[in-house]
């Protein structure tokens, strides 16, 4: 019996394939799975991708966790300085999970020029600092020498070099303001050696990164004061409970009067990571429709081949299957359509995917977005839990149609033409 089952399922899968009415159908769900699939995929590959891109954006150009003294109020500007001998630095070594740690200092300034002026913030950084983050956001020339002597070498962005009309080997004199204001302006001339771009205006609006030699002279600090430790970590995800940890080991027995506080970065841009976390939203949304919409076309599917099988369903019920056993013939060339759909759509998807990696057609404005091509991952656990999500889903919902084949009596399916 089970034989006359298996030519039975095998039927309904060529008749579908060669039936005037069936066919335009199943190809239309084929269709609708590929698509919805393409779409789902990509949806996500480029959602992921942007949060993944800015995330390591705002780590490199800030550090994961700031570490400052908690008079600073979280001031963008080092006003108290911190010793650099504490117990977490160089290694952070009571804390795991922690790549890097690098000490730096900041001072606002205004940059004068013969035909313009600007606000900045000079970042001054030491031989501790990772320029490797700023490989990708680097334009022209080459970064501040921070390991010899002390020179006048500046990094700047290119939204300053435009509003100031400087390009690489232009010096300007840059003017820091003293806090007592009876005094007159430190004067500093730099030289810029390096253009940046990273996208992210309010950062790149007002920064140029030096070495922070000239921070500490200017402020008077001894060689072992520096503004904030900036901290990274090996994984992102566990940026909360490293924060925690962080906190709870920044007390240093040898200055107890001096209390350390720290931020996450997820908490000082809190306006970008809540803005990130709409885009799980969209990709929620874009897999509903898209799983609603393929659902829709296998259900028809379906139904117009229960329909033209009528009477091969009264022959095989004649024959002493049950109706389970008949609606899992037809549950089963359901799931071969949904396959080839798959199949179809993660092709199209990955070569989409491919091409946008390997040549960026699609850009974003860096002004809205912080970048200025649209980044994709192959995040490999989501997209398997999307192809199985919609098979199972899409087979969930087929049990429905296929009740109607027990409606079906095996007298009237003879006579049903």
């Amino acid at each position: 019996m089970k034989f006359e089952y298996f030519i039975a399922s095998k039927l309904v899968a060529n008749k579908s394939t060669k039936s005037s009415v069936s066919k335009p159908i199943v190809n239309i769900a084929v269709a609708a799975i590929a698509i919805g699939i393409v779409m789902m995929l990509v949806s996500v590959s480029t959602g992921l991708g942007l949060q993944q891109k800015i995330r390591q954006k705002v780590g490199a150009l800030n550090g994961h966790i700031q570490i400052s003294n908690f008079d600073d109020n979280q001031s963008e500007i080092s006003k108290n300085p911190i010793s650099i001998n504490q117990p977490f630095y160089p290694k952070f070594k009571n804390v795991d999970g922690i790549k890097h740690i690098q000490a730096v200092a900041a001072k606002a300034g205004i940059i004068r020029t013969e035909e313009a002026f600007e606000g900045i913030l000079l970042k001054g950084v030491g031989q501790d600092f990772r320029w490797d983050d700023f490989q990708d956001m680097l334009l022209e020339g080459i970064v501040p020498d921070v390991h010899t002597e002390l020179n006048d070498q500046i990094l700047i962005s290119k939204y300053l070099s435009n509003r100031l009309t400087l390009k690489l080997g232009d010096t300007f004199s840059t003017y820091f303001i003293k806090d007592d204001p009876n005094q007159p302006p430190n004067l500093r001339v730099f030289r810029v050696v390096g253009i940046y771009d990273s996208g992210f205006q309010e950062f790149d609006s007002a920064t140029i990164i030096g070495d922070i030699r000239h921070i500490k002279r200017m402020n008077r600090w001894s060689s072992d004061q520096i503004g904030i430790f900036e901290v990274f970590l090996d994984d992102f995800k566990e940026l909360d409970q490293k924060t925690d940890e962080v906190y709870e080991n920044t007390f240093n027995a040898q200055h107890p009067e001096q209390v350390l506080d720290t931020i996450s970065i997820k908490e000082k841009f809190h306006y970008i990571f809540e803005w990130l976390t709409l885009f799980d939203v969209n990709i929620i949304v874009i897999l509903a429709i898209m799983i609603i919409v393929a659902t829709i076309n296998m259900v028809v599917a379906l139904l117009v081949l229960i329909l033209e099988r009528t009477q091969m369903i009264g022959i095989l019920k004649s024959l002493g299957a049950d109706n389970w056993v008949v609606r899992k013939i037809f549950i089963f060339n359901a799931t071969y359509i949904i396959g080839k759909g798959l199949l179809i759509g993660n092709i199209m998807a990955f070569l989409v995917i491919f091409i946008q990696y390997q040549w960026g057609i699609v850009t974003l404005n860096p002004e809205n977005y912080y970048v200025t091509v649209a980044p994709v991952v192959v995040d490999w656990p989501y997209f398997l839990l999307i192809n199985l999500g919609t098979l199972l889903i899409c087979l969930l919902v087929l049990l429905i149609p296929s009740y109607l084949i027990t409606r079906i009596s095996p007298v009237s399916a003879m006579r049903f033409d």
